[in-house]
């Protein structure tokens, strides 16, 4: 597999990572620089005591820090099933010393770290769901220095760095002017279709002044930019019957492979050309047996582009297809007719913050100085919700080395994540505000 491949290679893998980023400049490709004056901000920053206190106390707590990961990757997080990961999250932040910890209405772990002079509220954030179901194997299991389990990455190497970074900040004293929020959030993955963020920007919450997302990816990444998406069930329903002795009753699951035809033909049509937009049927399901007419099918599709007007397109063309397939099938001569109701099961707006937004500049700036190449990225996550409604966010990685996300097989390697840490606090602290 490639990535025992790269573990037992680890040299060729970092000469394979420094081919492509000299490719990348020999092409034109230009690094990406800060300000001056952020990038005084951030050098400043770095050689404070406190924040060296700080770093140092990271480096020191690593054996804990993966002991923490462990415990909460063997703990199920399935969609909408997070409340057990949540209360275990929650009273880590206990012990470690956090007092104002709670589990808001929807299930997100709220620890608020007061600041000196409040009025403003910087989050820290990771989700608490993989996109494992109910009854998924999760020990982890460990292969010479690579863990292995399905979502230790995804998200809950970012817990357990949201963890790492509290005690960091505890244990140097660090202050900071604003109110810091260590937050898990629920809902990212799948259909949970960001609810636990939402709910923390919804009308009447707490005003957040920043956000910061740890999430997949390598240090160095910088997402300020949301793909939007849009999320549909589309249930087909008749009458169901025998197969012998209800012949020629209209059949769900042949009205849906019309569906599936028409669609597919519209949407790639228009996704052809154009700024980049995507469609995939991702699930499917209905009937009870091979011998049985089903009396429902459905499918499950996912529509994203990064531009919000094709995003509003590529959902007509869904929306058409689905009726002029239904309306094809049902006057083909079958018996009864089939129903078709459509259900939205997911939205994700999108958005963008310019580069010059002072939270993605002290993001482009804090990389450089940690010796890695800083990366502008797009992409669907909690940080969507915050940039559609103009709030700075960004989404940075969890760093070290990582493979297999969403799968059984997914694995994360401990190279210099200690890093990815510092970078993500430094960035908290500079967002909030070091009091002095």
């Amino acid at each position: 597999m490639l990535q025992e491949f790269l573990l037992k290679n680890r040299a060729l893998f970092h000469l394979m990572i420094i081919s492509l980023l000299v490719s990348n400049v020999l092409v034109g490709q230009e690094s990406l620089t800060a300000d001056k004056k952020i990038n005084k901000e951030v050098g400043k920053l770095l050689k404070d005591k406190s924040i060296k206190t700080a770093f140092e106390f990271i480096d020191e707590i690593e054996n804990e820090t993966e002991r923490d990961l462990i415990t909460l990757t063997e703990i199920p997080a399935p969609p909408f099933m997070e409340a057990d990961r949540a209360e275990a999250f929650k009273n880590m932040f206990v012990k470690a010393g956090l007092v104002n910890v709670s589990i808001d209405e929807v299930g997100n772990v709220i620890g608020i770290r007061k600041g000196t002079e409040g009025g403003k509220v910087v989050v820290l954030d990771a989700h608490l769901d993989t996109v494992f179901p109910e009854g998924t194997d999760v020990k982890v299991v460990k292969k010479g220095d690579t863990i292995f389990a399905p979502g230790i990455g995804d998200d809950t190497r970012g817990l357990s760095m949201l963890l790492a970074i509290f005690k960091a900040m505890k244990k140097a004293n660090i202050k900071t002017k604003a109110d810091v929020w260590f937050v898990g959030t629920v809902g990212e993955e799948g259909i949970g279709d960001l609810r636990g963020v939402k709910h923390l920007f919804k009308d009447g919450a707490p005003k957040i002044d920043s956000w910061i997302s740890i999430d997949g990816g390598a240090i160095g990444r910088v997402n300020n930019a949301g793909l939007g998406s849009v999320r549909y069930k589309a249930l087909f329903t008749g009458k169901g019957g025998h197969s012998w002795g209800a012949f020629g009753l209209a059949n769900p699951h042949h009205a849906l492979g019309f569906a599936i035809k028409e669609f597919t033909e519209n949407a790639k049509a228009f996704t052809d050309k154009g700024a980049k937009t995507s469609f995939n049927i991702g699930r499917m399901g209905g009937g009870t047996s091979v011998n049985s007419i089903p009396f429902e099918s459905w499918m499950e599709v996912d529509m994203r582009s990064v531009d919000s007007g094709r995003l509003k397109e590529v959902e007509a063309i869904f929306k058409q297809s689905m009726q002029t397939a239904l309306e094809e099938y049902n006057n083909t001569g079958v018996d009864n007719k089939i129903s078709l109701e459509l259900i939205k099961i997911g939205d994700r707006p999108s958005g963008e913050l310019s580069l010059d937004t002072p939270l993605v500049q002290r993001a482009i700036s804090a990389t450089n100085l940690f010796g890695y190449e800083p990366s502008l990225t797009r992409g669907s996550t909690n940080g969507n919700i915050p940039i559609s409604l103009g709030v700075p966010a960004i989404t940075i990685g969890r760093g070290g080395i990582g493979g297999g996300a969403h799968s059984l097989h997914e694995w994360w390697l401990n190279e210099n994540g200690a890093e990815a840490i510092k970078l993500a606090m430094l960035l908290t602290v500079i967002e909030a505000g070091l009091h002095k």
